[in-house]
């Protein structure tokens, strides 16, 4: 009795075990190896390259717009598609650039196509390059994210001449690539110096599309010409009558009036773009942040496009890769659907979801993840998210049934199967047609190819052509989601004819 006990116990457990499931575990991997390509608006966050766990692309709040103040003389954010100054010094007199959201501080930058037309910006009499005359301290400071950086891409450009009674001098600044490196050139400038030209070049590649700030700057007081790239100086010198720390500094002066041209030859994207009347050492101290926030206070987000699940899906859970500092936070929201037709920012509801933890009732063909990024309170420190992992169920197609035959009767058909073995079965289609393989009737008066029949094991096909053969197959459908249609079971076939009327 035991012996034959144990043999029941083992059929039960290999029924059990070789039984379809009704779904299979999957994971899509958003960030991370894969990058954040599924992403579709970026609004106050940025994706930084290489910036998270394992080397990955993170993303974190995009840095606040800097603020125009009395040391400001020109300030482009590139916030808008208006690209305007916030000081009201310069008029934007030509513009062939673009706006673009993906920008580096605040909500915009503008993108460059290397058309040899940048912005063309004209000064008033307010303005430093408005002017003829003595210049002093100067700091010029913008943010670059270069395509290709080639030689010869020209970021910025001042041409002009400086006169007197005896003489006429040639004057340019320039901040161009020269074998992946950003080139300041200083020429006929400083009145009084060793050098007629000055160039100031960078020792660190610039990396193509990645974000960098580059600033040059001179302080008056010690005569320092400096240019430094995210902060860390790169190339500096003395504009002294003896090159050095203690000598008597050689002042800046600039000639005619002439205009600034930002991006005439260059490929990629440029944010807030600033001068100022001070040296880069005091306006550290000067702030550039009002507040002395790093971060807007309410934050930034994120939203993926609608994504396709290849079968009807739920989803379970999410786990992400994330650094949170104390006191700040990243919120996570989904949404799901059978279509992503007529979806607008309330509609499907958004649903707060915690990463580990298990959803319910998100399921459907599509979904769409969305994240919220908080700073903390004095806006000074950013969350950082280098992948989130999307773990869901995909419903499993349901198998075919493994008997089938095919009885042709006059201008009728009936065909008969075995249930599926697959108790994720819900009912069965029954497809026909004239050709093995292709399925494609239309004459039967039960419907077109194929015939959804319901849970049943048997059917007549009627309205068909007598001495035409036609060819059957069936298939399952899920009870979990009637849409999820498995293979087809193998093809038979019959003949109707009219010697087979029932007499």
């Amino acid at each position: 009795m035991g012996f034959l006990k144990g043999i029941l116990s083992q059929k039960v457990a290999f029924l059990l075990l070789s039984a379809p499931l009704f779904a299979t575990p999957k994971t899509l991997i958003l960030g991370g190896e894969n990058g954040w390509s599924e992403i579709s608006e970026l609004k106050g966050v940025v994706v930084g390259q290489k910036n998270g766990q394992f080397g990955y692309d993170a993303i974190e709040l995009s840095t606040k717009t800097t603020n125009s103040d009395s040391a400001t003389d020109l300030l482009l954010t590139f916030d808008d598609e208006n690209f305007r100054d916030e000081t009201g010094h310069y008029s934007v007199t030509a513009n062939n650039m673009i706006f673009s959201a993906d920008s580096v501080k605040g909500e915009g930058a503008a993108m460059s196509r290397g058309n040899k037309k940048g912005i063309f910006l004209s000064g008033n009499q307010n303005a430093l390059f408005g002017k003829s005359g003595f210049v002093g301290s100067f700091t010029i400071e913008f943010w670059l994210c270069p395509s290709l950086a080639e030689n010869g891409e020209m970021v910025l450009s001042w041409r002009s001449s400086l006169n007197d009674d005896v003489r006429s001098e040639y004057q340019m600044i320039s901040a161009s690539f020269y074998k992946n490196h950003l080139e300041w050139t200083f020429n006929n400038i400083f009145v009084g110096y060793r050098a007629k030209e000055i160039h100031l070049s960078g020792f660190n590649t610039v990396v193509p599309k990645k974000w960098a700030r580059h600033t040059v700057t001179f302080d008056e007081e010690s005569g320092l010409l400096e240019y430094l790239v995210d902060g860390r100086t790169e190339s500096l010198v003395f504009v002294t009558k003896n090159g050095h720390e203690n000598g008597t500094v050689c002042y800046p002066v600039l000639g005619v009036k002439a205009g600034i041209e930002l991006c005439p030859d260059y490929v990629g994207k440029i944010d807030n773009m600033r001068i100022s009347h001070l040296p880069a050492s005091a306006e550290r101290s000067n702030i550039f942040l009002s507040g002395n926030e790093k971060y807007k206070i309410n934050g930034g987000k994120f939203m993926t496009k609608p994504i396709l699940v290849s079968q009807a899906a739920v989803i379970e859970q999410i786990d992400t890769l994330m650094n949170v500092p104390a006191q700040t936070d990243i919120r996570f929201y989904i949404r799901s659907g059978d279509n992503c037709y007529g979806w607008n920012d309330s509609y499907p509801e958004w649903k707060e979801i915690v990463p580990g933890e298990q959803t319910s009732g998100v399921k459907g063909l599509y979904f769409q993840l969305s994240a919220e990024f908080l700073p903390d309170g004095a806006g000074r420190r950013s969350p950082r998210l280098s992948e989130i992992a999307v773990k869901y169920d995909e419903q499993n197609e349901p198998l075919p049934p493994f008997a089938i035959e095919a009885q042709a009767g006059d201008g009728t058909v009936t065909l008969t199967w075995s249930y599926s073995v697959d108790d994720n079965a819900g009912g069965y289609y029954v497809y026909y047609g004239n050709r093995s393989g292709e399925y494609l009737g239309r004459t039967a008066i039960e419907g077109a190819s194929p015939v959804r029949v319901g849970n049943t094991t048997s059917v007549t096909l009627t309205g068909l052509e007598n001495g035409r053969i036609y060819y059957f197959a069936v298939s399952a459908y899920s009870k979990v989601d009637g849409r999820i249609n498995g293979s087809l079971s193998k093809e038979v076939f019959a003949r109707p004819s009219s010697r087979l009327s029932k007499k």
